[in-house]
């Protein structure tokens, strides 16, 4: 087996700046692809993190599932021949447990994983006595409560360096994309957990190397602390994920498109504009609260009436009427349908629930 590189021991796990760059591909299928593919990556790239998954969960059987831990002796010679940092999904506490044999540098938990407490749990059980650094993807459906959960778990087995990778997530409508990237509650995740570094995963949410740029430049917009892009020196025979990984030289090509973002400026007249702008939105922010808080008013009202006349809570011709009119005129003023029902929505389940309360 390979010996660990002292040079890799000498930065930061996630890198020395912003953003953080995972680049691999998305399996391990044999040492001279996964070595192929390491030398196009290092002809551009030297501050990289190398990822390449050694176990896959697969829907169904049949199809590839990985090399199995094999896979772990070609990752250690790329960090041993280009410098590289490594990183591997693992599923179960034994698969932890191979890669911390092997001193892989750093691990990731599957959304697959992730949607399953007592996974999580297991691996967060075989981290105890080990400062291995951890990633976790956000579980396959959107559940903001799993996602912090399993942050959570890690973090109470002892685990300091924890980052989260956001990888979007299976909805009803995923519109063009391969997994809706949903960026509302990635920001919330971030707003929970600001100091834990987020990764986003631009092949999982865009399918197709077309949507990579699109997703990789709104996540750097979002402020993001880096990306994961799957790489394969040859996509098209790929054994996992084919359609979504890119070659280094495509990869190369798309980093040098994105706009790098700061999160301030120099310039005066943009700061004093900004702040102005924000103070002008502060106030806004107070007369919607102002104006929520009279609607629930009458919401009680309402509540008290209904109860004197055993009339029942939920009048669902009034809720339609009222959602179809606030949609056409929320759409004349230029708000989206989505926010717009989001927003009701909420509102409405607010005054059910102060309705409710008028009963008893």
């Amino acid at each position: 087996m390979v010996q660990k590189d002292k040079k890799v021991e000498e930065f930061n796990w996630l890198g020395s700046k912003k953003p953080y760059y995972i680049f691999g591909p998305c399996s391990a299928e044999s040492r001279e692809q996964v070595m192929a593919t390491a030398a196009g990556i290092a002809e551009n790239f030297d501050n990289v993190i190398f990822r390449a998954g050694i176990w896959k969960p697969r829907t169904r059987p049949g199809s590839f599932e990985g090399i199995g831990s094999d896979g772990l002796d070609w990752m250690l010679e790329v960090r041993e021949k280009f410098g590289f940092k490594l990183s591997t999904e693992v599923a179960t506490a034994k698969h932890l447990e191979h890669c911390i044999e092997a001193e892989i540098d750093s691990v990731w938990i599957g959304a697959r994983t992730t949607v399953n407490p007592f996974s999580v749990q297991e691996i967060a059980n075989a981290l105890k006595g080990h400062d291995i650094p951890v990633f976790v993807k956000n579980p396959i459906y959107p559940d903001l409560s799993l996602w912090l959960g399993a942050i959570e778990r890690i973090q109470k087995a002892g685990i300091k360096d924890i980052g989260a990778i956001h990888r979007g997530f299976q909805l009803q409508d995923n519109g063009p994309y391969r997994n809706n990237p949903y960026w509302d509650l990635a920001i919330r995740f971030r707003s929970k957990y600001p100091d834990i570094p987020l990764i986003c995963d631009a092949s999982h949410i865009a399918g197709t190397p077309d949507l990579i740029e699109h997703v990789a430049q709104k996540a750097i917009d979002l402020d993001v602390d880096g990306l994961m892009i799957e790489t394969h020196v040859n996509p098209t025979v790929a054994l996992s994920d084919s359609q979504q990984q890119v070659t280094p030289d495509f990869l190369s090509n798309l980093i040098n498109q994105l706009t790098p973002k700061s999160k301030s400026s120099t310039n005066q007249d943009f700061k004093s504009n900004l702040e102005r702008l924000r103070e002008q939105i502060d106030c806004v922010d107070d007369a919607l609260l102002e104006k929520l808080a009279v609607r629930m008013e009458l919401a009680k009202k309402i509540g008290a009436d209904k109860k004197l006349n055993n009339v029942t809570i939920l009048q669902i011709e009034r809720w339609k009427r009222t959602l179809e009119r606030s949609l056409e005129n929320g759409s004349s003023l230029g708000l989206s349908t989505r926010f717009i029902e989001g927003m009701l929505h909420l509102i409405h389940d607010e005054s059910i629930r102060k309705q409710t309360d008028s009963l008893e």
